[in-house]
Formats: structure tokens, C-alpha cells, sequence
């Protein structure tokens, strides 16, 4: 039996208990692909990460991220609360003040201002429209119908995300799933009114269930706004309320990355034995 670092985080939190909880496990260099994928079936969280030397040159850690179902190449929560996990283990960068996270999807780099930790949203694999067929597969589970949704487009830098942009926030936050058995990956988003306390609200769906709060998919979602220039440079939105979550995301476009940040809090520090 092998003994290793285990943490869990609280990622994109507004105080304890309110954000997206992540499982770390360090120093799994010698875990294979279906030790790794057991451990995420049985933590049950919405991602497990394993903690890895880098392969690449620039990279200070390397990442590999699992959900109870699958592996994914990138994900967002589990990006910021890796890096916090790996800081918290003592490590800190190599190359100045940005960590460089190695992961399926390439390099990702993460910033610190003070306890907020941000990462530059990856490219996309897939954007442009969703076609008919696929709003029309979104909108009959939420019994939605097409004057309901201003917009829908691919969104997947990694996940595999549709997003469909509801007529505003409060749309979002009366959407009802009608089946938990529809594997598909979806999320939603409607802009609050001027002067609100954040920019608009967001939901993810994924295999089933709803994700309290989604970094990737708020990555992809800032990059479609922002090319449709229907939010500012710098912005705060916000997701999780519907299933007993309070998680804010921080998003700034610098002109050359969207930025994704919130703040990534150690909840347990322990080891697991595998």
C-alpha cells in the first residue's frame, strides 16, 4: 500500500462550503491510468486531479484530470485548485510569479493576485453555431421554448460544451431540467440587468447532473461574450445558487487572454492509500 498527499479545495468560494470541491492527489507519478480513474469513481466529486512531474519544458507540474466517468483534457475548477494544492505542498514557480500547469490540452498558465488565482482560458477546440437540431436537443429538456434562447454556440475548450444564452438571469435560474439521463454537456447563461452586483448568471450541466461551479465553461461563455461585445473587459459572474452554492468567477480579458479566477481554499489536508 502506497501512502500519498491528498487534499480537497473549495475552488471559486465566497466563504466556506460554497464553491466546487476538488480532490488532489500528489506525487502519482507511479498510478496508472486505471488506479487514477478508480480513485475518481470512489472520491464521487465532479473532478479528481493526480499531481504529476512535468514532461514538457516550461511546465511546473503536470496535471491529469479525472471524473467519475472519464478523463478530461482540461477543466477549469480543477486547474485553479490543483495549482492551489501544489502551492500549498510548498512548491512555488520556476519562472517568476505565473505557475505553468502541463496538462492534455497543452500549457496553461496561472496567475496570483493576493488569494486569487486565475488561469488564461485554452483555445477552443470547437466554437461557431449550435445547428438547430442540437439547441432543439437542449431546449426539450429544460422545456424551454425558441423564444427562450437569444443565442447558442459550441463552446468546448475541452469539456465539450453548448452553451445557449436564456433571455436573462432569471431565466437561468427557473430552467428545470426535465431528465437527469440525457449525457449530454450543456450551459446557460443570462446577462443581469445594468448595475447588478454581477454580470450574469450561469449554469452547467454534465452526464446528468449540475455542476456547482464551471471554469471552463465560464472561460468559453467569456470569450463568446466578449466577441459579441455584450460584457466589459473585467467582470464578475455567478453560478451554483440552485444547488446550495454561492460561487463567484472573475473574468478579465487583458486584450490578449480571458482570464478566469476565483479563490481556491484548503478544506482537508490529508493522505489517501492506494
Amino acid at each position: 500500500m502506497t501512502t500519498l498527499p491528498f487534499h480537497e479545495i473549495d475552488v471559486f468560494s465566497t466563504g466556506p462550503f460554497t464553491g466546487n470541491p476538488l480532490a488532489v492527489v500528489a506525487d502519482a507519478d507511479d498510478l496508472g491510468a486505471e488506479q487514477m480513474a478508480r480513485i475518481a469513481a470512489w472520491t464521487n466529486f465532479s473532478e479528481t486531479t493526480f499531481l504529476l512531474r512535468p514532461t514538457r519544458p516550461g511546465a511546473d507540474y503536470r496535471v491529469r484530470i479525472f471524473t467519475p466517468h472519464g478523463e478530461l483534457p482540461f477543466a477549469g475548477h480543477p486547474t485553479l485548485g490543483t495549482a492551489r494544492a501544489w502551492l500549498d505542498l510548498g512548491h512555488e514557480p520556476a519562472r517568476g510569479a505565473e505557475i505553468v500547469q502541463e496538462c492534455e490540452a497543452g500549457l496553461v498558465p496561472v496567475r496570483r493576485e493576493g488569494d486569487l488565482l486565475s488561469f488564461a482560458t485554452p483555445p477552443l477546440l470547437r466554437e461557431g453555431p449550435l445547428s438547430a437540431a442540437e439547441v432543439e436537443e437542449v431546449a426539450a429538456l429544460l422545456e424551454l421554448s425558441a423564444d427562450d434562447v437569444v443565442a447558442a454556440a459550441w463552446g468546448d475548450n475541452g469539456p465539450g460544451w453548448r452553451i445557449l444564452q436564456l433571455r436573462d438571469a432569471d431565466a437561468v435560474r427557473r430552467a428545470a431540467v426535465s431528465s437527469h439521463d440525457h449525457g449530454l454537456k450543456f450551459g446557460l447563461v443570462g446577462l443581469e440587468p445594468e448595475g447588478a452586483e454581477t454580470a450574469y448568471e450561469v449554469r452547467a450541466f454534465a452526464i446528468g447532473r449540475e455542476d456547482p461551479v464551471t471554469g471552463s465553461l465560464n472561460g468559453s461563455i467569456a470569450q463568446w461574450l466578449r466577441g459579441r461585445g455584450l460584457v466589459p473587459a473585467r467582470y464578475t459572474a455567478a453560478q451554483g445558487g440552485q444547488v446550495g452554492r454561492a460561487g463567484r468567477v472573475e473574468i478579465h480579458d487583458d486584450g490578449r487572454e480571458v482570464w478566469v479566477g476565483g479563490r481556491a481554499t484548503v478544506r482537508v489536508r490529508g493522505e489517501i492509500h492506494v
